[in-house]
């Protein structure tokens, strides 16, 4: 078991108070928006084994069948193959998608065979891998996820009653629905910056204004996240994007699963985030970055879907487990809850990073390591580790565990 010293990254978007308060420490001021966990080389995490801080990377490729375990390396070769993040969003992040495996292979090859440099603002992919994901909420998490079907869009258009929505409101209603919502997209992507801001005024207003109408409360919820995300953006098509997408409620414990091509936002909240060890991002709004028109327009799949939040179910066989199924290998996610001096063991046949979310941890392993951990700590447990006898030392204590899914 191994002590994460991690990184947190101070995106302008990020809660200034979220992730200092799962920390118990007193907030810088700053923005602070996630904490990294692992072994991407943006932001590895650190450890100590006795001769000063290494890098999680560089202790990796120093012995990959040793801390990945013979399996893990045989499939995705000798690196961790997943990223663990706390994400405290204060604002609302861009509406993004991920791509696939062979287009981020082929796009990464494209923009090096180029020359792009690395850190170019206007690169696309940063890294040769997809980057599927999940978030599970730690408290009340909004955002927007997938396309919402054609029909219910121009509804809720219709409603706001802005006239310079009336176009998409037509494509919406005539057209089939991957041409609609394709047509949909590219046309808020496309519009002058003239037109966008007054666009966006005038819908921020018309949100309001139905918000204050409505007496059903997940109604209001949506349109006042959409009226922020204008107020943070009011130049951006970002909001019209958005509102192309199903509006999504996590409450503590739920979870979503993101898979590639999938358009989705953040708007606010804390949670955990796990994903293939990956940073590659196209862009569609709510952002000041680089947005590539044709390659997000090309990676996007446009399919109406309606995401529901995910619970999580025991595992037979590993008592005290809660298990998010998630259709990949790179990642899988678990929660452990255990009450008041409550114990569980591990298993420990592949690495794995466990986080701390709530109360205090004490775990111990078959050779006698102890490592403690408290609110917003975590440890790397390498695959050839003994198992690991988990306890709560001061009431209830939460874990959840970040591996790969073989």
């Amino acid at each position: 078991m191994d002590r994460l010293m991690n990184t947190v990254r101070p995106y302008g978007w990020g809660s200034r108070t979220a992730i200092p308060a799962l920390l118990g420490v007193k907030p810088s001021g700053e923005p602070q928006a996630e904490l990294w966990m692992g072994a991407h080389p943006g932001a590895p995490s650190g450890v100590n084994r006795g001769h000063g801080r290494l890098s999680l990377d560089r202790l990796i490729a120093a012995d990959p069948d040793a801390e990945l375990g013979a399996a893990t390396v045989a499939r995705f070769g000798p690196a961790l193959p997943f990223l663990f993040k706390v994400l405290a969003a204060g604002e609302p992040l861009s509406v993004q998608v991920h791509p696939d495996l062979t287009q981020a292979r082929a796009g990464y090859a494209a923009e090096e065979a180029a020359g792009v440099p690395l850190e170019a603002r206007e690169r696309n992919y940063r890294d040769a891998n997809h980057k599927p994901e999940m978030l599970c909420a730690l408290e009340e998490f909004t955002g927007v996820c997938g396309f919402r079907a054609p029909l219910d869009t121009a509804a809720l258009l219709e409603q706001l009653g802005v006239a310079g929505l009336r176009p998409v409101v037509e494509v919406l209603r005539a057209k089939p629905e991957a041409e609609a919502l394709r047509e949909a997209l590219s046309w808020a992507l496309t519009l002058d910056s003239a037109t966008v801001t007054e666009l966006v005024g005038a819908t921020r207003a018309a949100l309001l204004r139905l918000a204050a109408e409505s007496t059903d409360l997940a109604k209001v919820v949506m349109l006042r996240d959409y009226a922020v995300a204008a107020d943070h953006y009011p130049a951006d098509a970002g909001l019209l994007s958005a509102l192309l997408l199903n509006h999504v409620v996590l409450r503590p414990g739920d979870a979503v699963y993101l898979g590639a091509g999938v358009p989705h936002a953040y708007f606010r909240g804390l949670g955990v985030e796990l994903m293939a060890n990956s940073d590659n991002v196209l862009r569609a709004g709510l952002t000041p970055k680089h947005i590539d028109v044709p390659e997000l327009l090309r990676v996007v799949d446009f399919r109406a879907s309606n995401p529901s939040a995910m619970q999580p179910h025991r595992v037979v066989g590993h008592p005290g487990e809660e298990r998010y199924p998630a259709p990949t290998d790179e990642f899988r996610l678990s929660r452990y809850r255990l009450g008041a001096w409550g114990s569980r063991v591990l298993p420990t046949d592949t690495p794995q990073i466990l986080l701390c979310t709530a109360g205090h941890v004490s775990l111990t392993d078959a050779a006698g390591g102890h490592l403690s951990l408290a609110p917003g700590e975590s440890c790397f447990v390498a695959a050839d580790s003994p198992s690991i006898q988990a306890t709560s030392t001061r009431g209830a204590a939460t874990i959840y565990k970040a591996t790969v899914n073989l």
